[in-house]
């Protein structure tokens, strides 16, 4: 028995080989209207050829099924494809597969499938066959359509056609979903950023984290639920964390007990009546920026009883206090008066008060600034990126506009120097590529940097 499962699969496996080299499933002329193939296995307690099987087929079914399913008159129509049969000899036993293509409906197909089982003898010897299964080739075709579509997909967005931008938004979204990671024991949705960033914005649920994805926010976590899990709370203790919440009462609620058991740097929350997760990029990049601290909002919101949005436009109406420059206090002469020669008095006049002269604080130079001194004056000169290693020798020196692709491809540059903007953009690629010191003519819109990574501007 055991030997004979062996056979069996091995005669199946070198069946599935051929089917993946283009077999008989290459057969248009067979396969080209077919709905259903008929997959089935045989045993013969003898020595039997392929025309024995296919004439014992035709043979022991004649008339069983009637005229209308009889097999010579359905294969006579093209109702029935050619029989396929392979056969294996081996101990003095034959082993093979049948396979039976049909254009019936199922009801038929199944009836007709049945029927191969009742065949209980092929040629001299006694057999017995079994059927395996029945496959609808148009679910095969249904499978190969989408994975081909998926490829197709693929191939156009790496050409970045203009043409493709809804497709191209539809890979972007598969890509972001793939950066998702799942974080802590609780598996909470949060960016790929998240175990190592020094700031992280904890938000409500997966969509949330999504959505900043989508626009290049990598350091989101996600609550999943009105209970805040002991993650978030660790965490909270070791990062500067943003609540960044829904602007319904939903998020309100979550933003209450956000505050209370979670040690909160700063608020954020979306406009009133919006969800985070539907939020366009100018939309989300205001409201961070009108982030409030959390002591602030922790005074109005429990002992005032006032909400998050009030306060937002007070401050929004509190007029800047104007500044009243000082001034120089008038001298007004005293007036004499005229007395007589003998009594003549002196009148005494302030003197005038010396002008404090107030100098500006000067900044403490950043030490790193003296150490790439060098490096910083040549940039400035030619207008290029330098890369320098562990060492600070000069590894390469590049365009600035060729920047970004470079250390993309270079895994051994310790410090970058040059002429530029630093942007955030720029930071999420050196921190992962292991830059150490990331030195630039200015920073702008900068919203986090990693811990290991030291930003320098010329001015500093």
């Amino acid at each position: 028995m055991k030997r004979k499962k062996t056979i069996l699969q091995q005669v199946l496996a070198e069946k599935r080989k051929k089917a993946k080299e283009g077999g008989f499933m290459s057969g248009k002329d067979e396969f080209g209207t077919t709905k259903y193939v008929i997959y089935a296995e045989f045993e013969a307690n003898g020595i039997v050829e392929r025309p024995d099987v296919v004439g014992a087929i035709f043979g022991q079914t004649e008339g069983l099924l009637g005229d209308d399913l009889d097999l010579r008159e359905l294969q006579k129509t093209g109702r029935i494809g050619r029989i396929r049969v392979e056969v294996h000899n081996k101990a003095g036993k034959t082993y093979g597969t049948i396979t039976v293509p049909s254009s019936l409906d199922r009801v038929e197909t199944a009836i007709l499938a049945a029927a191969l089982e009742t065949i209980d003898r092929v040629g001299p010897a006694e057999a017995k066959i079994r059927v395996l299964r029945i496959e609808d080739v148009r679910a095969t075709k249904r499978k190969y359509i989408i994975e081909r579509a998926k490829e197709i997909l693929e191939t156009l967005m790496e050409q970045e056609i203009p043409e493709t931008q809804e497709l191209t938004e539809e890979v972007k979204k598969a890509v972001r979903a793939k950066e998702l990671i799942e974080y802590g024991p609780e598996k909470l949705p949060a960016g790929p950023h998240v175990p190592f960033s020094d700031s992280i914005i904890v938000v409500e649920g997966r969509a949330d984290v999504l959505n900043l994805l989508k626009h290049g926010i990598k350091n989101a976590i996600a609550v999943e639920g009105t209970s805040i899990p002991e993650t978030i709370i660790k965490l909270s203790k070791e990062r500067i964390v943003t609540a960044f919440t829904d602007g319904d009462r939903g998020g309100e609620l979550i933003l209450k007990e956000l505050l209370q058991v979670a040690d909160v740097d700063y608020v954020a929350r979306a406009p009133e009546g919006k969800e985070v997760e539907e939020l366009t990029k100018k939309e989300i990049v205001k409201s961070l920026r009108s982030k409030v601290p959390a002591e602030q909002v922790i005074n109005e919101m429990f002992n005032k009883g006032k909400s998050f949005y009030e306060l937002i436009r007070e401050r929004q109406e509190k007029p800047e206090p104007r500044k009243v420059e000082p001034r120089e206090p008038r001298v007004v002469p005293a007036k004499v008066e005229e007395k007589k020669p003998e009594k003549v008095e002196k009148v005494e006049r302030p003197e005038p008060k010396e002008e404090k002269i107030v100098k500006p604080i000067e900044k403490a130079r950043v030490p790193e600034l003296e150490e790439f001194g060098e490096f910083i004056e040549r940039v400035k000169k030619d207008g290029i990126a330098l890369l320098l290693d562990e060492n600070k020798n000069v590894i390469a020196e590049i365009p600035v506009r060729e920047l970004t692709n470079q250390l993309k491809e270079r895994k051994d540059v310790y410090a970058v120097v040059f002429n530029g903007v630093i942007t955030q953009r720029l930071i999420d690629t050196v921190s992962e590529t292991g830059v150490r010191y990331l030195i630039g003519a200015r920073k702008y819109n900068v919203v986090r940097r990693p811990v290991q990574l030291k930003i320098i501007t010329f001015a500093e």
